[in-house]
């Protein structure tokens, strides 16, 4: 589902006014005045104190009730900005993170409405009761409890009426506000306005639609197969569309339930298996629940936690994965140099970074987190991801690693909560070498040889025609090459280098290759034991020989 052109819609001029009113009545009139609103609409700008004023310690404080007062899509705009420290900063981040998405409920009329609607008939063609209150609302929708015609015991998850066009036309005054004021103000540029509506837009757009809300919950479920003590309710595919999600009903207590109130149970078992839940997400399935608030995780009976709300999720990459995991290891061992290293290796940095200030940095944000051990892994993250360390050292970082700090710094918050003597980076340290050693085994690599055969192949057949496009550019004198004049004494020799080590890798790409193909035919002497062609086979063990001995030449000398 997607929300549409926000950028070519009319801004609503009424709700603009009503957006510029709030932010004044939260002493966020002078940013308003720069942004040149005050020209523009005749209202009071009560405050006549300096633009640095308005961004005093109480601003993310004003700033969080400026989001809750405009209502539904400024609330889940909050939410997002407070997965962003990156962008906002971390006092802001903090702060909008105690947005409250408690809303009034909509009335059950409108619920039968939507539902008959999306499902295509009436409600009792598919439901056998259906509860009028909702047990759960929220800014986006709202929960009832149902039975199915079949008596399934279901939630029943149903969008807010015409909360499309309200977020289209929030966006598109969001886009606006943004541009004016990136365009005014100076000191507000930093925070790159229109970018975080653009994300935001993106991500709404994401949690609007149920029906991705569903692929998200069935493969975690998927993830999961095989783990008794994780769980996440069933789809009823037959009952959910885009705007309503029909799912298995789950009888557990709530985690914010059971921090709240004496009821007896294993909190420290609970903390551990939801600690190890999401490093086998994170560093196994590099796709993880980015919500985890204690009051979207139950626990079922036989301590089995189960897991709801999946609008929101992670992803990370599967070479990014298995890197980070090693990282970690890096730094909870607080090996510095091995980190540098590590973030080389990713491109995270480069050649440029002054890495002894690196160093130093990196030293001095450790020893902030270390005690005797490190015991807040998702505060380190978060602040290595704020834009001190990143712009100063120009580290690259995927949004989703950014968001992955938020998400653990709330995961040890709850088991911290359930058991304030919890470590779960002591308990993960293991688990994480565990993976990296499955990682490493052997039948892994077999698993990247079609890969880079794949990979080999198509580079020896795309070779002939980048060759003849080469020539031909050098013949019409349209080839052009840009270097860089710093350590030009030493090019002619690093080209010479790199020229012999490509040419070379490509010969020996091709002798394994060619005796790859060799070896499926029955040419040569018979070898009834092993069943390949005998000069195939020795021809591809000239090759394995030779990418041996290069390999070993590469790593020991860095040059040929």
């Amino acid at each position: 589902m997607m929300l549409g052109p926000f950028n070519k819609q009319k801004p609503d001029l009424g709700r603009l006014r009503e957006i510029i009113s709030v932010l004044i009545k939260y002493q966020f009139g002078n940013i308003m005045a720069q942004a040149g609103f005050k020209k523009s609409f005749k209202i009071s700008f009560t405050r006549e104190t300096d633009f640095e004023e308005d961004l005093d310690s109480t601003a993310p404080e004003r700033l969080r009730l400026v989001l809750e007062e405009l209502g539904t899509t400024f609330i889940k705009l909050g939410q997002v900005l407070s997965t962003r420290p990156d962008l906002v900063g971390k006092d802001i981040a903090d702060e909008l993170a105690k947005l409250q998405d408690e809303v009034p409920p909509f009335e059950y009329s409108e619920v039968e409405k939507v539902v008959e609607a999306e499902l295509e008939g009436p409600m009792d063609e598919f439901f056998k009761s259906f509860k009028k209150t909702p047990i759960a609302s929220a800014s986006i929708a709202q929960v009832h409890r149902a039975r199915l015609i079949d008596g399934s015991e279901v939630a029943v998850k149903v969008q807010r009426p015409d909360l499309e066009e309200q977020i289209q036309k929030d966006i598109s005054l969001m886009r606006y506000l943004a541009r004016q004021m990136d365009k005014r103000i100076k000191n507000i540029k930093y925070y790159n306005l229109p970018s975080i509506v653009d994300e935001f837009e993106r991500v709404i757009d994401n949690e609007m639609d149920f029906s991705q809300e569903a692929r998200n919950l069935e493969k975690f479920k998927a993830m999961f197969d095989d783990d008794p003590e994780i769980y996440a309710p069933k789809i009823y595919k037959k009952y959910s569309t885009n705007r309503v999600l029909t799912m298995e009903f789950i009888h557990g207590t709530k985690i914010s339930e059971i921090i709240e109130t004496d009821i007896d149970i294993n909190r420290r078992r609970i903390a551990e298996i939801g600690t190890e839940a999401y490093f086998k997400m994170i560093f196994l399935n590099g796709f993880f629940h980015a919500d985890p608030h204690a009051g979207n995780i139950f626990v079922m009976k036989n301590n089995v936690l189960c897991f709801v709300d999946f609008g929101m999720v992670g992803h990370l990459d599967s070479e990014f994965m298995d890197n980070l995991a090693e990282l970690f290891i890096f730094t909870i061992n607080y090996d510095i140099k091995g980190m540098i290293n590590q973030m080389m290796y990713m491109r995270l940095i480069d050649d440029d970074t002054n890495m002894e200030e690196l160093r130093f940095d990196l030293l001095n944000l450790l020893d902030k987190y270390y005690g005797a051990e490190i015991d807040d892994i998702g505060g380190l993250i978060n602040e290595f991801s704020m834009p001190g360390i990143m712009v100063k050292h120009k580290i690259k970082l995927p949004k989703d690693f950014i968001l992955l700090g938020r998400v653990l710094s709330m995961a040890e918050d709850i088991g911290r909560k359930l058991d304030p003597t919890f470590n779960g980076i002591y308990l993960a340290q293991p688990l994480i070498k565990k993976i990296i050693k499955k990682k490493l085994s052997p039948m892994r690599f077999l698993d990247y040889q079609t890969q880079y055969l794949f990979e080999i192949e198509h580079l020896l057949k795309d070779l002939p025609q980048t060759m003849n496009r080469l020539i031909f550019r050098l013949e019409e004198g349209k080839l052009k090459m840009e270097t860089d004049l710093k350590g030009l004494d030493t090019f002619s020799d690093r080209l010479e280098t790199m020229t012999n080590r490509i040419s070379l890798a490509l010969l020996i790409s091709s002798i394994i290759i060619g005796s790859s193909l060799i070896l499926q035919t029955d040419k040569g002497m018979p070898m009834p034991t092993i069943g390949f062609s005998s000069v195939g086979l020795i021809i591809f063990l000239i090759g394995a020989i030779f990418a041996i001995v290069l390999t070993i030449f590469i790593i020991r000398f860095g040059r040929i």
